[in-house]
């Protein structure tokens, strides 16, 4: 028996890890990736939004073959956040205008994800995928906050690009399903996907045709040095990510550890404006984020 045999028969998560990495670097090397079929949607709305020859018409014709995300689109327009007038909106194609093709692109990935949570083998990886789910929609609900109580750039884009911060997260899990053996020992998977995410995310939103504005959030070689206001995306994203609620189930820090980096990272800004922002951004954040879980 061979060396390779013996260790497929001594650890079988450690054989099935060893396969899935030969996967994922072969697909970051030739850069073919093989979108999952929780990204297909996403990937059709981002393309007929992109086409500069698409009517409405053609971009609600996607959509609507989803009535989930046509229903979480009605459901965003009619948000106190995007519709504090109170105007019910009803229609899709009146609700698409009103929420805009960025925040629709954000949608389509959310409801694309949370249907990924669901298809998980086990209860456990169905519920770390939930969790980042959760952690996603929260920090994106939370950039696009407080980029609007700040005037920092478009909120709509903050929103975008948080939502597709977890990207490289949900491919892994998504890649992950063909290797059963990997949901017996979640712990290791989720070491492996915290060191992998950041390339695959970069990859996946090269392939995507993503702005270079918005892959920036994944960029951490140069850290947010505290300067008040931050006016870079990643900037935002970075203290978004530290005032969301939920944690992000692969890239945990303590309680006290997140509140420190949030001290720290806020701390040219007087207390009673950081109060305030807090409480408007909150009151925002519950709002877009009731719309996104629908």
């Amino acid at each position: 028996m061979s060396t390779s045999l013996e260790v497929q028969s001594e650890d079988p998560f450690e054989n099935a890890l060893d396969a899935f990495s030969r996967t994922i670097e072969h697909d970051l090397a030739t850069r073919q990736l093989t979108f999952p079929t929780f990204l297909d949607l996403t990937i059709r709305i981002k393309r007929v939004c992109d086409d500069p020859q698409s009517s409405l018409d053609d971009i609600i014709r996607v959509i609507r073959a989803d009535p989930l995300l046509s229903a979480r689109i009605i459901r965003l327009a009619n948000s106190v956040a995007l519709n504090p007038y109170g105007k019910s909106f009803t229609a899709i194609s009146d609700a698409v205008r009103r929420v805009g093709l960025v925040n629709v692109r954000s949608l389509a990935f959310a409801v694309a994800t949370e249907q990924l949570a669901a298809e998980a083998r086990s209860a456990d990886a169905r519920l770390i995928a939930s969790g980042l789910w959760m952690h996603t929609i929260d920090v994106a609900s939370w950039a696009y906050a407080i980029t609007r109580h700040l005037r920092a750039g478009d909120p709509d884009t903050a929103l975008f690009a948080a939502m597709l911060s977890s990207i490289g997260q949900f491919y892994l899990l998504a890649r992950a399903t063909a290797h059963p053996e990997l949901e017996k020992d979640l712990n290791r998977l989720g070491e492996f996907i915290g060191l992998w995410h950041e390339p695959v995310g970069r990859a996946l939103l090269t392939a995507l045709d993503v702005p270079q504005s918005v892959t920036a959030v994944l960029n951490d070689g140069d850290p947010y040095g505290g300067q008040w206001p931050p006016m870079e995306l990643r900037d935002i994203h970075f203290i978004a990510g530290l005032s969301a609620d939920t944690p992000n189930p692969f890239l945990r820090y303590s309680a006290a550890t997140q509140r420190g980096l949030l001290e720290a990272a806020t701390q040219q800004l007087p207390e009673d404006d950081f109060t305030a922002l807090r409480a408007d951004a909150r009151e925002s954040r519950n709002s877009l984020l009731a719309a996104l879980r629908g």
